[in-house]
């Protein structure tokens, strides 16, 4: 395991950007298939790998470009790493970009699963507060310690990591309504 974490650092240094995304579809990949098989209790056989393959795609091209950007502005936004820079960072993660990010991931969701416009909105209507209530509880914590101790190249690693959990969660979400 720690030749595995030194492997990945070497990475991170050379090919930063590369990592975070594929960092990023891998994982969402892994919370799908945790979602189906430990959740949903899908079984092997009955496992939707076109589904699995459309959440590591929304990871591919979605979330991981997105919080891997939104990781460098902020950094150029709130400067330095005081616990008052880090709870600046959290606040505008959690109050700005949260929201947002959420609503996008839900919606592009929907449409890679055929979902109408109407359908989409109703979706968002149903299953956005809850996604944002949930949010709230586990990420403002993760955040403050990942803007307080994390320097800014590692910093999606470790909300990857803990993304697996939320993953799990969001799939389980965003897929359970396409049983409308």
């Amino acid at each position: 395991m720690a030749g595995l974490w030194k492997s990945y650092q070497v990475l991170m240094a050379k090919y930063p950007w590369s990592v975070q995304i594929v960092t990023a579809g891998s994982l969402m990949g892994v919370g799908d298939v945790i979602s189906q098989q430990l959740i949903e209790r899908r079984g092997f056989n009955n496992h939707n790998v076109q589904r699995t393959a459309k959440m590591m795609s929304i990871g591919f091209f979605f979330v991981g470009p997105v919080i891997g950007t939104w990781y460098k502005v902020l950094d150029r936004l709130v400067v330095g790493g005081t616990k008052s820079a880090a709870m600046k960072k959290m606040l505008a993660d959690q109050l700005c970009f949260a929201p947002c990010f959420l609503g996008a991931f839900i919606s592009i969701s929907g449409a890679l699963n055929g979902l109408t416009l109407e359908d989409n909105v109703t979706r968002l209507k149903r299953d956005y507060p809850d996604a944002l209530i949930s949010n709230y509880y586990l990420w403002p914590a993760v955040q403050i310690a990942n803007f307080y101790f994390i320097p800014l190249h590692h910093r999606m690693a470790v909300v990857q990591i803990v993304a697996v959990a939320w993953n799990s969660y969001l799939t389980w979400k965003v897929n359970k309504m396409n049983k409308m």
